[in-house]
């Protein structure tokens, strides 16, 4: 199974820590950030990784040849002369990714260890084109999915703010979920991002907004035994610091 991790993100809530180190480094209880995330694919089963990079890119690199990969297939999908955001991303690494098989995409700075191969093996089965893994938590901005778990539309629930132009959020009839930075992607929807002409620097979020209506994206909620941090701000990490130090 192959796997994209996200590793080129500026990390300007993490300052001053990120002034000298990519936010894939910095460390949570003892371990970079990235480390944590590579070896929990491993240990789940991908054995192929593809990691991007931007922001003090060499030191990612540096560090991945000092530790051999941690013994996995890694290759680096290089955005050093401008960042892509994660829908750029994605199409940019899809030549490193796209062999006809599903793959996973993982932020750098979510740290959980919720079961990947299940999350794989749901999309699979479910035919979808995407599977985004979703939670409950506090935020402004929610994705909305029907009854059948797929995915419909966003709310900004602090503005009142709805997309795509015609979406209307109704309570009754719709789940409204955060995004929990990991998803599953098939290369059907490579496809639709080639077909309808995406290029260069976007986020994925507004590209799976624009082909919803076409397209099978499926939600898949975090496993309620399983623990999930975003550590991509000072005080979730520092959460998290605490958390895996007490196990």
């Amino acid at each position: 199974m192959k796997a994209l991790i996200f590793a080129a993100g500026l990390g300007t809530r993490l300052k001053p820590i990120t002034d000298s180190m990519p936010k894939a480094l910095v460390p949570v209880a003892g371990r970079p950030m990235l480390e944590h995330v590579i070896l929990h694919l491993k240990e789940q089963g991908f054995t192929d990784i593809v990691i991007n990079i931007h922001y003090l890119g060499e030191q990612i690199i540096d560090f991945l040849k000092a530790h051999d990969n941690f013994g996995v297939n890694i290759c680096i999908s290089d955005e050093r002369s401008e960042v892509l955001e994660t829908g750029g991303g994605i199409l940019k690494a899809a030549d490193l990714l796209d062999d006809g098989e599903s793959f996973l995409v993982h932020n750098s700075d979510i740290l959980t260890n919720i079961d990947l191969r299940q999350l794989y093996q749901q999309h699979i089965e479910n035919e979808a084109d995407a599977t985004l893994l979703v939670g409950h938590r506090d935020t402004s901005r929610y994705l909305i999915f029907d009854h059948t778990d797929s995915l419909c539309g966003w709310i900004n629930k602090k503005t009142g703010d709805q997309k795509p132009e015609g979406f209307s959020y109704d309570p009754a009839l719709h789940n409204a979920w955060a995004f929990g930075g990991i998803h599953v992607i098939s290369p059907t929807l490579l496809r639709y991002m080639r077909e309808d002409s995406w290029s260069g620097k976007f986020s994925i979020i507004p590209f799976y907004l624009s082909v919803c209506h076409k397209a099978r994206l499926m939600a898949s909620p975090i496993q309620p035994d399983r623990y999930w941090f975003d550590i991509g701000k000072m005080e979730t990490l520092q959460e998290a610091d605490q958390f895996l130090k007490s196990l």
